[in-house]
């Protein structure tokens, strides 16, 4: 499972021997089962997890019992809930499998390490940060502003791959619409081509 997550680092920096001895010191493995939860609202969220294998998701339940879904983490993506990890406090998020998975999880102090000691993680993990604060800006303008149509339309271009692997709720849940919504929408597009 390392090499996925070195291979994924060396995407945007060289590693050394020794810069792979650091990160394997400050990770470990976790394979988790279709359903099975990596952390839950109200628990103390430890670890980010990156995926090797597989395919998670973050959500939220509202007050009524519905399910919000925030993201979708397949393959050589990272997923955690940052807020509850950062301050120490209880998760916002449930985060669950959809899919049987492999992960790798770094907790805070091992992220604080690589930032110290690992500047092309540093520099990587700033990219990083930037690129997801424009996706989120991005997906709230879309929320607020875009039909139902548009937004199916943008998350298939985004992520052609994931459209592909989950539920027609779970996408109508992430879009913010209804599974008849989804419905509809894919009937029309259909009924075009």
């Amino acid at each position: 499972m390392l090499e996925v997550l070195y291979h994924y680092f060396e995407r945007s920096f060289r590693l050394s021997e020794t810069d792979k001895v650091l990160i394997k010191s400050v990770v470990s493995s976790r394979k988790i089962k279709k359903g099975e939860f990596l952390v839950r609202a109200g628990e103390v969220a430890k670890f980010g997890a990156f995926v090797t294998k597989g395919f998670l998701r973050s959500y939220v339940i509202d007050n009524k019992g519905k399910e919000h879904i925030m993201q979708f983490a397949p393959e050589n993506w990272w997923i955690s809930d940052k807020t509850g990890m950062s301050e120490g406090t209880p998760a916002t998020f449930f985060i669950d499998a959809l899919e049987d998975s492999e992960l790798i999880l770094m907790d805070l102090a091992g992220h604080h390490t690589l930032l110290e000691k690992l500047p092309g993680y540093s520099d990587s993990f700033r990219a990083g940060i930037q690129r997801r604060t424009v996706a989120k800006d991005h997906r709230i303008i879309s929320s607020l502003t875009a039909s139902a149509e548009e937004r199916y339309a943008d998350f298939l271009e985004t992520y052609p791959n994931i459209a592909q692997r989950v539920p027609q709720h779970m996408l109508a849940s992430y879009l913010g619409v209804t599974p008849e919504t989804v419905s509809r929408i894919r009937k029309q597009a259909s009924l075009k081509k």
